[in-house]
């Protein structure tokens, strides 16, 4: 038997090499498929609601009067709307700062059997009229001397 010539060696190395790549790709989008974490709002999650268990993400607003602590002390429950529907949650854990009844708020969790979102964390989102505590109490030309100053000390 005689030896591959070297342009079939080559021919052979890209295309095991090919093969290689697209196997790993493949094992690459099938790993991150199940990490995903898709995002629901509360319209969507009532159409067609995610696997029970699923990691996802809810966003929308918080319903004023909503806002209740369990009496555990720790949980607090809460209800997401979109204006179309709602969706109860259940969060454990320290709220953000900018979380209150009314504001704009992610929850990253899981869909409970009963329909209650069980979520792991909460992002509160801001409106555009949001000004951070420390500038709170300044005149709008202390607080643009004082972006200015950051600014010019980067």
């Amino acid at each position: 038997m005689s030896a591959l010539k070297a342009k079939h060696q080559r021919l052979v190395l890209v295309v095991v090499a090919l093969i290689v790549l697209i196997g790993a790709g493949l094992l690459a989008a099938w790993a991150l498929r199940n990490q995903a974490s898709y995002f629901y709002v509360p319209a969507q999650i009532e159409a067609d609601p995610p696997e029970i268990g699923r990691a996802v993400r809810l966003g929308g607003m918080v319903r004023k009067g909503s806002l209740q602590t369990l009496d555990d002390g720790i949980t607090i429950a809460f209800i997401v709307s979109d204006g179309e529907a709602e969706v109860p949650v259940r969060f454990a854990g320290i709220l953000p700062d900018l979380f209150v009844e009314g504001s704009g708020v992610v929850a990253e969790g899981r869909l409970g059997a009963d329909g209650t979102f069980m979520a792991d964390n909460l992002l509160a989102k801001h409106d555009e009229n949001y000004v951070p505590r420390e500038l709170q109490d300044m005149t709008e030309h202390q607080a643009r001397e004082a972006v200015a100053e950051t600014e010019n000390a980067s």
